[in-house]
């Protein structure tokens, strides 16, 4: 079955005949990617990006930046001498015959220009600071869902740095960014409790501002930390001088930073596989008792990888890493387990399959700036297990998962036009016999050839 953006037909999600087994070769890092694009854009040379993730956040990143004035090409394709390997990609998937190279050449628009965030975080929360400094009035707008997603926080901040916004006063899409070649910058205040991608979208341009920018967070804590630090990490690599500080030394969680003004000079960055769309892999190991092994996977990471295996481990796996890759190895049970995924958020939707299929119940926390996802992932979550004849109750600040018998119902397992979703019904499917997933082509969104990479983890024909 092909499926392609926005196809109306149910997805059958395969069966486990027997635990899964052998080599998966993930797509590139979309966090990595799209904060490539944006480092890249800025800098003061050409930058190329090897690895890069080809899917429709970062179809939608490649467009902001040459809205904004930027040149992408995107022809260029790395050698890759390594034969395929059982799970790797098909033969004219984005990784096959080699990960593609981008080069990306900066320039700057003058006059009006567009940008169509769809329904990417990223490209919401990155793009804009980029913008104020282009010589031109830069509208954004996106799909309907996006119009529900916070982004105030962020445009507060940069009208405190000296950027005109307009904005009807909705703190959402749309609104246009009155970009004029430059921003003073300083000291800005924000919460950022509902995204750290607020934050990181501030720190990404704040080096070409006059002044830098002291970010100071107020409110409950930043979830997915491990991704600013992802994004100061990035911003070093390219020469910029990032300072992370902490308010609460109790909590070592850095609240305030600062990024000096200065060049940018990424030169190549190299693009991670993508950890978020490891997950479901990594769940199929874990429920059917298999072993896979994630080629490619670096020894130290930019993502929170050991936060996961953490997690994966409380679970029921073995998990190790050598030359071949991250190894994950089911042991044929799965416990129950409370956990804090306030750090990985984006694969709670999947560690929640997995606790729908374990032994004793389990209660996730740290969950619930999840409500202003792609969807209500909470919400959905609850709905669609519930449908099964699972038990999954939303907290204030999270899910409690009490394992029952699932069976497939008779409506398809609703995607909720998100990409997680999809990859969550993938691992129930896995022990669920029967169950259909409505508009499971959304996938596309990080992960354009998930459906034929996960047959091919099964031993199935794509």
């Amino acid at each position: 079955m092909q499926l392609r953006g926005n196809d109306p037909a149910d997805w059958a999600a395969p069966t486990a005949g027997g635990p899964v087994g052998g080599t998966i070769r993930l797509p590139g890092s979309k966090s990595m990617t799209n904060r490539a694009l944006i480092l890249a854009a800025l800098a003061d040379g050409t930058t190329t990006i090897t690895g890069p993730l080809e899917a429709r956040d970062t179809a939608l990143m490649t467009a902001a930046v040459a809205a904004l004035g930027a040149t992408v090409d995107t022809g260029a394709q790395a050698t890759e001498t390594d034969s395929a390997a059982p799970g790797s990609a098909a033969p004219g998937s984005p990784s096959a015959g080699g990960a593609p190279t981008w080069t990306v050449t900066p320039g700057w628009r003058s006059g009006h220009a567009s940008v169509d965030v769809g329904n990417a975080g990223t490209v919401l929360r990155f793009a804009p600071p980029a913008a104020a400094l282009a010589r031109a009035d830069v509208d954004f707008d996106g799909d309907p869902r996006m119009r529900e997603r916070p982004v105030f926080p962020l445009l507060a901040a940069l009208r405190q740095a000296g950027v005109d916004i307009s904005d009807g006063g909705r703190g959402a899409v749309p609104f246009t960014v009155h970009g004029r070649g430059r921003v003073r910058g300083g000291a800005v205040t924000l919460d950022a409790s509902t995204s750290s991608q607020l934050v990181s979208g501030l720190m990404l341009a704040a080096p070409r501002y006059e002044r830098g920018l002291l970010i100071s967070h107020q409110g409950d804590r930043v979830p997915s930390a491990q991704h600013i630090a992802m994004t100061a990490a990035m911003l070093t690599m390219a020469g910029a001088t990032v300072e992370a500080t902490s308010s609460r030394p109790e909590d070592g969680v850095p609240d305030r930073w600062l990024i000096r003004p200065g060049r940018l000079a990424p030169g190549t960055i190299a693009i991670e596989p993508d950890l978020s769309n490891a997950g479901p892999f990594l769940a199929a190991a874990l429920v059917t008792g298999g072993h896979l092994v994630l080629a490619g996977w670096p020894a130290v990471s930019l993502q929170p990888t050991g936060p996961i295996i953490d997690v994966l481990t409380q679970l029921g796996a073995i998990c190790w890493h050598d030359a071949d890759g991250l190894h994950v190895e089911g042991t044929g049970k799965v416990r129950g387990i409370t956990a804090d995924l306030r750090d990985f958020n984006e694969l709670a939707p999947v560690l929640t399959a997995v606790a729908a299929l374990a032994d004793s119940p389990s209660e996730f926390t740290g969950i619930g700036h999840m409500r202003f996802h792609e969807t209500d992932r909470l919400a959905a979550l609850a709905a669609e297990i519930g449908a099964l004849g699972g038990d999954v109750t939303e907290l204030p600040d999270g899910l409690a998962i009490r394992p029952r018998p699932l069976r497939a119902a008779a409506e398809p397992f609703d995607s909720h036009d998100d990409h997680r979703l999809v990859m969550t019904a993938a691992v129930l499917g896995l022990a669920v016999p029967g169950l259909r997933v409505r508009n499971a082509a959304t996938v596309g969104k990080t992960f354009p050839d998930f459906i034929t990479r996960w047959r091919q983890m099964l031993g199935q024909a794509p």
